[in-house]
């Protein structure tokens, strides 16, 4: 039973278009390529800035600005022209009798005072919302143009009045000027030209509230950043952070182009590499199937690409990529052993390409396994929102070690935390994708198996109701199939669906088949007045009367495969053997034969074997270990001999496997009973 090799050209050839996709997407700039870790010594030669560079705040000292900019709010007051024009009209229309050679120096001086500001003496309120009016800084604007200013540059009213008095009492020393401006109206002119603005000062307070600088310095080009061996502090990770942030950022590559495009293709050879590795190891009959093995490369692709981009472009929300949702894609068409490689395989680039990519890595990879094996009983209803808190609380799990690992972390935690939470509902939410994937590639998925494995569907039903007979040896081939497959790691949906569907084409004329005949007369008479070919083609029939129902019913492929292999290219013995004991021609015998497929996978051989073996065994007479064993064996070695195994993809081992899970069903399901005594009389 040897395993047929693949042609190299579909093997290899999309490997090539992956290889050539990955090199196109990875990044065109240098990688800034040193670890480091606060807490612990710099490992490399010392690092000098190659260009002038902005120290980068962290979320906490921005959170920390933010918050100190909130709790204090600067008032925000209009200047008035009008109103200083208006004091200085009311100054000049006063009669200050014997003194009013003193109003145009007044004047004059007022209108200094005015110039810097003038404010009500009145308290405006201390507190706007839960913050303070700054008793420092207020805003004035001026022509539409608002300027800080500190508090001691404008006068209250009082202050005015007293400024006032002092300036003039510089020129007229002999005159009591506060007497003489309380009585003839000068300080009850003098009114405030700064007028309050309590909607603009909420206004800008939420403005500068919202915006701080999002740097705290400069590092200058040549200047040392850190020296070999020296510890990597917090302030000094801080520095090495925005180097790199600004060196990636900004920074071109600097060598040969060459270089950086065959590092890039050196890279992408080995995913590449690994992938195809992952596939041959696990299982190699998907490069047999184009389109099983095409939408794994698919999804490859579409993971990397994710990936690059999002690194390119917004890296600072890889968190809520739902990565875990590749495992899910996987794990509908693939089993655990093609499903956990593949998607480790997947995750590489994170690792490779992306900031923080060690946390990522560790963080998607454990929830995709762990969600791999979750959601096959948490995916209906309401159960998938717990699958998404599971996906949610893994990552968390894996985010909140390294924050706690990461020795003197200044972190602001909460946006990371919300992208998680996100991107945790968006892996249940685009899980749906994977019925368009399944159209787009003529798969048939995990879940359309059990579907279609339901014998409440309407075609099982019909099947029940025609062939009452077929559908219970269908079930009990079922119930076989299902433990030989677990016993052999066999796909056990799949051997499910088939074994409920192998004889479906007996429903067309289900009278010609003993396990449908009943006591009604006529009705055990089918093929007593036909020939044996008459009667072998009545049989053989029912595979193509299966696949023709298939068809019909848009069943997949993989189900037409078990109706088509389930009795491969053997033949129908009991009317062959009749048509030769009558005289017949031993060399006319073709249309004894079934014209199917042999099997080709170990799901169809197991299929061949059990539908077979359930048939075969009600004509059974010992019911003992010896007599079971004989009998199996029996059965294998003449479907041996007939050549229907020489295509398989099965082991020796795997045989073995099969026959003894056959011996010990078959001993469970015909095993002895004991005989109750009749009651005395």
């Amino acid at each position: 039973m040897p395993i047929s090799t693949p042609k190299i050209p579909r093997r290899f050839i999309p490997l090539v278009i992956v290889f050539a996709v990955l090199v196109l997407l990875m990044p065109r700039t240098a990688k800034f390529n040193y670890d480091y870790k606060k807490g612990s010594p710099w490992a490399y030669e010392t690092l000098v800035a190659k260009f002038d560079f902005p120290i980068l705040k962290t979320e906490e000292q921005i959170q920390e600005d933010k918050e100190r900019a909130g709790a204090i709010v600067v008032p925000y007051y209009k200047f008035s022209a009008e109103v200083t024009t208006s004091v200085i009209k009311n100054i000049r229309g006063l009669d200050l009798g014997r003194f009013n050679k003193l109003l145009p120096d007044i004047v004059t001086r007022l209108r200094e005072i005015y110039a810097k500001g003038v404010i009500s003496d009145r308290s405006i309120g201390g507190e706007v919302g839960d913050a303070h009016l700054s008793e420092e800084l207020l805003y004035i604007q001026r022509d539409k143009r608002a300027i800080s200013y500190p508090r001691s540059e404008v006068y209250k009213v009082a202050d005015a009045k007293n400024q006032l008095v002092v300036l003039m009492a510089a020129q007229y020393p002999s005159v009591n000027l506060d007497s003489l401006f309380r009585r003839s109206g000068v300080y009850g002119a003098i009114v405030p030209n700064l007028l309050y603005d309590a909607s603009m000062t909420t206004t800008s307070h939420k403005e500068s509230a919202n915006y701080v600088s999002p740097t705290l310095g400069y590092v200058k080009a040549d200047e040392k950043i850190i020296s070999n061996g020296e510890i990597v502090t917090a302030e000094i990770a801080q520095v090495l952070d925005s180097y790199k942030h600004e060196y990636n950022q900004m920074f071109g590559y600097s060598g040969p182009r060459i270089l950086l495009y065959l590092g890039n293709a050196l890279i992408a050879l080995a995913l590449v590499v690994l992938l195809y590795f992952c596939i041959f190891f696990s299982n190699p009959a998907i490069f047999q199937s184009g389109r099983r093995y095409f939408y794994l490369l698919f999804l490859f692709i579409l993971a990397s690409m994710t990936t690059f981009l999002v690194e390119r472009f917004i890296p600072n929300i890889l968190y809520l990529i739902p990565f875990p949702v590749f495992a899910l894609y996987l794990q509908a068409f693939f089993r655990d052993r093609v499903v956990v490689p593949v998607y480790t395989v997947m995750l590489l680039p994170l690792l490779i390409f992306c900031g923080h990519g060690m946390e990522l890595f560790l963080m998607f990879l454990t929830a995709g396994i762990v969600t791999n094996q979750t959601f096959g009983s948490l995916n209906k209803g309401w159960q998938q929102f717990l699958n998404a808190a599971i996906i949610f609380g893994v990552e968390l799990a894996v985010f909140t070690g390294f924050r706690l690992i990461d020795a003197g972390s200044s972190s602001v935690w909460w946006m990371q935390l919300l992208q998680i939470f996100i991107g945790a509902l968006l892996t249940v939410a685009l899980y749906p994708l994977v019925y368009l994937f399944e159209r787009m590639f003529n798969l048939v998925s995990i879940t359309r198996l059990i579907e279609l494995a339901d014998t409440n569907n309407h075609l099982l039903q019909e099947l029940s109701a025609k062939a009452p007979g077929t559908f219970q040896h269908c079930l009990q081939v079922m119930n076989m199939v299902d433990a030989v497959g677990r016993a052999t790691d066999a796909n056990v949906p799949l051997l499910r669906a088939g074994a409920l569907y192998h004889d479906l084409g007996k429903m067309q004329n289900p009278l010609c088949f003993v396990e449908n005949e009943s006591s009604s007369p006529g009705a055990a008479k089918y093929h007593k007045d036909k020939s044996a070919k008459e009667s072998a083609a009545d049989i053989i029939r029912h595979v193509d009367d299966g696949l023709a129902l298939a068809e019909e019913h848009h069943l997949p492929s993989e189900i037409k495969d078990f109706i088509s292999s389930h009795h491969g290219t053997s033949c129908t013995a009991y009317f062959m053997n009749k048509y030769l004991n009558e005289g017949g021609d031993p060399s006319d015998v073709a249309d004894f034969y079934y014209h199917g497929q042999k099997p080709v996978t170990k799901e169809q051989v197991i299929l061949m074997l059990c539908d077979s073996i359930e048939a075969a065994s009600r004509t059974l007479t010992e019911f003992t270990p010896e007599a079971y064993d004989h009998f199996v064996e029996g059965i294998v070695a003449g479907k041996e001999k007939d050549g229907q195994l020489e295509e398989a993809d099965l082991t020796l081992h795997e045989l073995n496997v099969i026959k003894k899970m056959l011996k010990t069903y078959l001993q469970q399901i015909y095993h002895g009973r004991v005989a109750y005594p009749k009651r005395k009389r």
